[in-house]
């Protein structure tokens, strides 16, 4: 391969005690959560809006919150949903507390809360790479992150960064050691959104109950039976499962899937066209076998393809699936989860859910890496296996990974201390101030 290199150089355009990289559900968190404690706050985010898969996936519902009769995810999370149920763009599926949405309303209420207080937002801005330096003791310390966008390249000094992107873009580029690669990550989906849709007679549609999985079997089983006849041409599919969002007759499908790295740009460009075939083609096969669906038309496809596995960081600890699934309340636990542990096959229509006896806990030695002592993690990049990440990755526990990591940050920010260094017995008290749940 042919190589040119280029030196230039980077104006540094700002400065900040905590620097958010990723607008999604963990990032908007952590940015709230680090500025509330008095920490000057950045986010960079890759498109103009917030709320990453939610908004530009279209990933619905917002799912845990609660668990076994108790809220199980609370704090700055919960405040997030009461304050867009305030305008309208939120409605809680009770008991089991997943969130029905409205997108727009989403990255409204996102941007607000951020402005509010006093959080820098970078929009269409592309995290290109890092510059970190090893102190004496051999650790790597970030001090930049770059930028590209319509200025241009530019740098953003930091004191602390939390890397928010859920495929670890800022962790990798730092040199931070990874999680090994499944041989078979989980498949990449895309979401598309139908109008004209009888919704009230999609019982599915609305998430309400403990240990259901609310796939449409009927469906399932009318499209493996095509599949397997070959009377029609259906591709590889999941679910189907779907969600609304606050208006009649409009549906979010999550029913396309398909095998990719999404961290290679040329594989996840390639994933992106088919999945979108395959969008219009199930837009076809809903409208002739399903009468719910006969006037459906497709008015859009998410601005980006849901990711459930890429990369995750090999951290001080790595959670796994039996600590996890047996509720282990570790002296750090920062987090918890109560999503079933969800893995989609890659290679063929089948999935592992597993539902949970309790609630689950994340130690925050899962948000940090050895050697890195100004990095912390606020997403499905925290380190755990397959397993445990496969039920933490949803959007509300990421959310209280975000509460987490960035009370850690602005903690570790007024000690001027490394973030491993930070007392888990203060961070665990003002989680607690702040609402969240951590005991069983």
């Amino acid at each position: 391969m042919a190589r040119i290199k280029q030196e230039r150089e980077i104006p540094v355009v700002a400065g900040y005690d905590v620097v958010v990289c990723g607008g999604g559900p963990g990032g908007i968190i952590a940015a709230l959560a680090s500025a509330r404690e008095g920490a000057k706050t950045c986010i960079i985010e890759r498109y103009g809006f917030l709320g990453g898969m939610a908004t530009a996936g279209l990933v619905a519902p917002i799912s845990v919150f609660n668990y076994n009769g108790r809220r199980i995810i609370d704090g700055l999370p919960w405040e997030f949903v009461e304050r867009l149920a305030a305008i309208g763009g939120a409605r809680e599926e009770k008991p089991l507390g997943n969130i029905t949405f409205s997108p727009e309303k989403y990255k409204l209420v996102a941007q607000r809360m951020l402005k509010e207080a006093g959080v820098d937002i970078y929009f269409h801005s592309y995290i290109t790479g890092a510059e970190y330096e090893k102190d004496p003791d051999g650790n790597s310390r970030i001090r930049y992150v770059i930028i590209d966008n319509k200025n241009g390249a530019e740098a953003i000094a930091g004191r602390y960064f939390i890397d928010a992107t859920g495929d670890s873009d800022l962790a990798a580029m730092a040199g931070v050691p990874m999680q090994p690669v499944p041989e078979q990550l989980q498949p990449a989906s895309l979401i598309f959104m139908l109008s004209g849709v009888d919704t009230d007679a999609l019982p599915m549609i609305r998430h309400s109950q403990q240990g259901v999985n609310y796939h449409d079997l009927m469906i399932r089983d009318l499209f493996t039976k095509l599949r397997e006849e070959g009377t029609e041409d259906v591709p590889m599919f999941g679910g189907p499962w779907y969600c609304g969002i606050l208006a009649d007759g409009i549906v979010l499908v999550n029913m396309t899937r398909h095998f990719a790295d999404m961290t290679d740009n040329r594989v996840a460009g390639e994933m992106e066209c088919l999945l979108r075939e395959n969008a219009h083609r199930y837009t076809e096969l809903l409208r002739k076998y399903i009468p719910a669906f006969k006037n459906a038309e497709l008015i859009a496809t998410a601005p980006m393809t849901g990711i459930r596995e890429t990369r995750r960081i090999l951290g001080a600890h790595t959670l796994t699936g039996e600590e996890y699934l047996e509720a282990i309340d570790f002296p750090d636990s920062v987090a918890r989860g109560c999503h079933p542990v969800d893995i989609h096959s890659a290679n063929s229509t089948s999935q592992r859910c597993q539902f949970m006896k309790d609630a689950g806990f994340v130690p925050y030695r899962s948000l940090y890496a050895p050697s890195f002592p100004n990095l912390l993690v606020a997403g499905r990049n925290f380190s755990a296996d397959e397993v445990a990440s496969a039920s933490v990755r949803v959007q509300a526990s990421v959310m209280g990974l975000g509460q987490a990591a960035g009370t850690a940050a602005a903690i570790a920010a007024k000690g001027n201390t490394g973030v491993d260094k930070v007392n888990t017995d203060t961070l665990r008290a003002r989680l607690l101030e702040l609402g969240a749940n951590l005991s069983n």
